[in-house]
């Protein structure tokens, strides 16, 4: 990856992002409690699109990774990390991109597609059905699972969201108060299932967090792929994303 860079939002944080060589470059966007290399580097995304000619621009959103985190619940909604992907938009000079959102990423896409129109060409948006994970579990529940993981009231076993916060209570150097809090401002801010821009939905065929996947094709008026045999985090790295996702953005960048 080339260096980090540091956008600066309207409300004084600091939003980590590395630009890689190429044209057209993709605003690549990451789910919750991860990064931006961890989500498109180490699955092959970059690889795939500088293969493609394509540059890309690997986010680390605000509570993740280099990025602030702010301890606030009303600092995160879809709408404001949208406006922080614009922060980083504008200073990189782009008027408008490609975008490839997955999970919690995709509702930040979305919403950067209906208050930003005119900065996303096409979007990709994978790993949502039409329920919101922490809502549908419950905010507290997750908040405990992550700043009180031996508390058991934790327990969120049988919950699509289980690996992923199995894997927190191990990860060291996570701001868990930064995920907590972003995980009650996301579930306090739902977000339509609406894109005025042309999308395209991937979900794995094993991902039970995508359950209501065709109702949102629907709704997003998207065509829909699903990737056989892929769960939620597997889906990620199949080559049969990036086979779908590439030649439908790049009717975009060679009109």
């Amino acid at each position: 990856m080339s260096r980090v860079s540091f956008a600066q939002t309207p409300d004084g944080q600091r939003i980590a992002y590395e630009r890689t060589a190429g044209e057209h470059p993709v605003l690549l966007v990451h789910g919750f409690a991860t990064t931006g290399a961890l989500t498109w580097e180490a699955t092959g995304w970059v690889r795939a699109l500088a293969e493609a000619g394509r540059g890309a621009i690997v986010v680390d959103l605000r509570g993740h990774g280099r990025s602030s985190g702010p301890h606030d619940p009303d600092a995160y909604s879809p709408a404001i990390f949208a406006r922080d992907l614009v922060a980083v938009l504008d200073a990189e000079g782009l008027e408008a991109v490609d975008v490839v959102g997955y999970s919690m990423g995709s509702y930040v896409s979305l919403a950067l597609a209906q208050g930003y129109r005119d900065r996303i060409r096409r979007q990709v948006v994978g790993g949502i059905g039409t329920t919101e994970q922490f809502a549908r579990w419950g905010v507290d529940a997750v908040r405990t699972a992550l700043l009180q993981p031996s508390d058991p009231e934790a327990d969120l076993s049988d919950s699509p969201i289980a690996p992923l916060l199995t894997s927190l209570r191990q990860a060291p150097g996570l701001d868990r108060e930064a995920l907590a809090a972003c995980v009650e401002g996301m579930a306090a801010h739902p977000l339509d299932l609406s894109s005025p821009v042309p999308t395209m939905l991937v979900v794995g065929e094993a991902d039970p967090v995508t359950e209501g996947r065709e109702e949102a094709a629907r709704m997003l008026d998207a065509e829909l792929v699903v990737i056989p045999r892929r769960n939620h985090v597997t889906t990620l790295s199949a080559r049969a994303f990036k086979q779908a996702a590439l030649p439908f953005l790049d009717a975009a960048s060679s009109s």
